[in-house]
């Protein structure tokens, strides 16, 4: 074959390969959708979309609907196609200090089945993996899943995690330089993708939360530990190493001594911590309560002041332990903030409540997922994006 017939096929697979996910990527986002209707939405032309679509149903990313559609006109029905979001699933884990939250989701990001579950601040390093495996491995079961059925993970972890997916941390000691995905890599025969908890927590907030409509966003972590996660033009900004936003390894900051004043004597409830407990002494107005969050917050407000004025963001998002204290974070930070810095940004309390790290790892699950259209459908192999 002359080298100017090939280039040509080269070029046609390609284009036909940009086509056909244009045609997924279109009904990912809206379905159901008949063939007519993607051909106006993807510029595309009618026979062009009337293949791409029997070869999509064949490799069994969409299917035909039978659902009716609204205000249908008399006579033979439209054929209306509809992308297979329980084609597969993706999981999203927070593994922090003392918690552990899980979340499986179809690949349109429809939550489908949760746990939470509090364990000893104590346990080891080795100790808290195997925690993972097992609750991970209980958790599909539940689910009426085997391993093979995930096709991407997520994990949020605390402290630093470089751009290969090593945790450098010195939250858990025992997890310095570990490679975890490679520990789970026998219980989840899928690419495992492990990143700072609080990163994720800002890719959360920009998905589903407070930050849907901003776009260079600052996501602080407050409570016993302080950290931050950065957007920047909708991206996410890690650092060269992993470490953009890890304010609290900075001592002059005072961040250290600012925990201290969380201490809170109230009453706890059965399986509520100190900070849940100040939560909900302050919303229902205990005597001190705010007055505890308040010098909290002025104890932070030197390092919050200082990322504010180096990255002058659109939108500052408060998540973490203290997030349940609600709409009275925003105006304390504010009055403390105002002396610091040259202006202070809007403050938004996160609503995603104790499942913002795991949602953000599922949003980096199904990042991930997303490489891979339109191949075939199936799990994302450890192999396929190197």
């Amino acid at each position: 074959m002359p080298v100017h017939d090939r280039a040509r096929g080269h070029d046609l697979a390609a284009l036909r390969g940009l086509n056909t996910a244009v045609v997924l990527r279109a009904l990912r986002q809206e379905s159901p959708q008949t063939v007519s209707g993607l051909a106006t939405t993807t510029g595309l032309s009618r026979p062009t979309v009337e293949a791409l679509v029997e070869e999509l149903a064949a490799q069994g990313w969409i299917a035909e609907t039978d659902a009716p559609a609204a205000g249908r006109a008399p006579g033979r029905p439209a054929r209306r196609f509809r992308f297979r979001a329980e084609a597969g699933h993706v999981v999203g884990i927070d593994i922090g200090l003392k918690k552990l939250v899980l979340l499986l989701a179809r690949l349109d990001g429809e939550v489908v089945a949760r746990r939470r579950e509090e364990f000893p601040a104590g346990l080891s390093g080795g100790e808290r993996i195997e925690l993972l495996r097992v609750r991970l491995r209980r958790f599909l079961a539940q689910e009426g899943l085997g391993p093979d059925a995930v096709w991407s993970v997520g994990i949020g972890v605390p402290g630093m995690v470089d751009d290969t997916g090593r945790i450098r941390s010195v939250i858990v000691p025992d997890w310095t330089d570990l490679d975890l995905a490679r520990r789970l890599a026998d219980d989840v025969p899928c690419r495992v993708f492990v990143e700072n908890d609080v990163n994720l927590a800002v890719l959360a907030e920009h998905w589903r939360g407070a930050a849907v409509l901003a776009d260079d966003v600052a996501c602080v972590l407050v409570g016993r530990r302080i950290s931050c996660g950065l957007m920047i033009d909708g991206r996410l900004h890690r650092g060269r190493r992993g470490g953009a936003g890890e304010l609290g390894i900075l001592p002059q900051l005072g961040l250290d001594e600012a925990e201290k004043a969380l201490a809170w004597d109230g009453e706890r409830q059965p399986g509520e911590s100190t900070s849940d407990a100040l939560a909900r002494a302050v919303r229902t107005g205990e005597p001190g309560a705010l007055d505890v969050v308040d010098r909290y917050l002025a104890g932070v407000a030197p390092g919050i002041a200082a990322l504010v004025l180096a990255l002058d963001p659109e939108l500052l998002v408060l998540s973490g332990a203290l997030s349940p204290v609600g709409d009275p974070l925003g105006p304390l930070l504010t009055e403390h903030l105002r002396p610091l810095t040259l202006h202070v940004p809007p403050i938004a309390v996160s609503t995603l409540g104790r499942e913002g790290v795991a949602l953000g790892a599922v949003r980096r699950a199904l990042d991930a997922v997303e490489t891979q259209l339109p191949h075939q459908p199936g799990p994302l192999l450890p192999t396929a994006l190197h």
